[in-house]
């Protein structure tokens, strides 16, 4: 250790593309603050929306067909990846997806620097396990980072993985724009105006693909349990071409006599104030989520949460104190939960959206992200 303790991380970030999502988000996250820190660092992907923020941090960009899973072109990314190392002085591979890793790997080992994975979410073993080979190149990092505590326990019990080398960094959010303090009323009136959201009624939100798993169904057949109440449901996210998907849903809304209470929005460009106009921020997820992002973005925003009770959500939802915690793919749990989250009284609901604020500040925001990442880094540099 004494040898290296003056060496500084060269860190090079290795993911498929560059457009929206939390590993994209997280990738940039990392590069930014590493700036800050004066420590060099690279990335490299398939490129995407997301490049000029690197090119705005004066973070060097490599482009490569990294979303391949053809073994040809895997090997042609190692050999280009070796290149980047090499005449960069990298001492730190980071590999944040499985088709991109497997060539971050090679390239790592072949020129003897450091090499850590981190593990984003479940990865499907598929039929009999056979997709388990492809997906455990995942787990041999140096060091491996699981997203939170539930992908801690998926990477131990399914790759047999030394939990010794596993290390927790909770993914994070972003406090300087979830922060209802710096919302506007200009903002909160252009995006109601823009989407035709009523003033007159709670807002209740979920936010997520258009995809089964998401909760989109159980949310309208929960509703259906509480007609009775006042309500407006906006649900938002894209289908991604499953129409089928919206259609059915769509379908469901009038045959249980709910017509005019519901909005579909593919796309928000401001967040933070879709959940400041919302009175009821929800993760419907009938899949455990490796985070569950959405939550502690809207516990960040000091919203009434309500959350299934599996995956990342047991750890950032605090059932009763932060928001509340429902039986997951149930709808008459979550009926009930939305019931108890529209009849808060305020002063309840101020208290409960204090803490989460609160709770949000001292376990998940970007910085003690950031921080735990180059500790790792820093670890893997003086290791022998």
């Amino acid at each position: 250790m004494e040898k290296n303790k003056d060496k500084k991380p060269v860190v090079l970030q290795v993911l498929p593309e560059l457009n929206q999502g939390g590993v994209e988000i997280g990738t940039i996250e990392i590069a930014s603050d590493l700036t800050a820190k004066g420590i060099k660092n690279f990335v490299a992907s398939a490129g995407g929306r997301l490049e000029h923020n690197l090119a705005h941090l004066k973070v060097p960009h490599y482009t490569l067909p990294l979303k391949t899973k053809n073994p040809f072109k895997m090997w042609l990314n190692y050999k280009a990846l070796l290149k980047i190392i090499k005449e960069n002085g990298v001492n730190i591979v980071h590999a944040r997806s499985r088709a991109p890793a497997w060539s971050a790997y090679w390239a790592a080992k072949k020129a003897g620097v450091k090499f850590v994975t981190t593990f984003h979410g479940t990865y499907g073993l598929g039929p009999r396990g056979i997709k388990k080979f492809y997906n455990q190149v995942m787990t041999y990092g140096d060091l491996v980072i699981a997203v939170s505590n539930h992908i801690k326990k998926h990477i131990i019990k399914n790759y047999n993985c030394d939990e010794k080398k596993i290390r927790l960094i909770h993914r994070c959010v972003n406090m300087e724009k979830f922060d209802l303090n710096a919302m506007t009323a200009e903002r909160m009136i252009k995006l109601m105006e823009e989407h035709h959201l009523p003033e007159d009624k709670p807002i209740i939100l979920l936010i997520g693909r258009l995809t089964r798993w998401k909760g989109q169904r159980l949310m309208i057949d929960a509703l259906e349990k509480i007609k009775d109440m006042d309500y407006f449901c906006v649900f938002v996210g894209d289908d991604q071409g499953r129409d089928y998907y919206t259609k059915e849903l769509k379908e469901a809304i009038v045959l249980k006599g709910l017509e005019g209470r519901f909005a579909f929005i593919r796309h928000v460009t401001d967040v933070p104030a879709m959940m400041a106009v919302s009175d009821v921020v929800v993760s419907a997820s009938t899949d455990p989520e490796a985070f569950g992002r959405i939550s502690a973005e809207g516990e960040a925003m000091g919203r009434i949460v309500v959350a299934s009770n599996i995956g990342g959500s047991l750890e950032t939802v605090k059932d009763g104190v932060t928001g509340k915690l429902f039986k997951s793919g149930d709808a008459n749990a979550l009926a009930e939960a939305l019931k108890w989250a529209l009849r808060l009284p305020t002063k309840e609901r101020d208290k409960i959206g204090a803490a989460a604020v609160d709770y949000i500040k001292q376990n998940f925001t970007k910085q003690i992200m950031c921080d735990k990442t180059v500790a790792v880094y820093e670890e893997l540099i003086n290791m022998d």
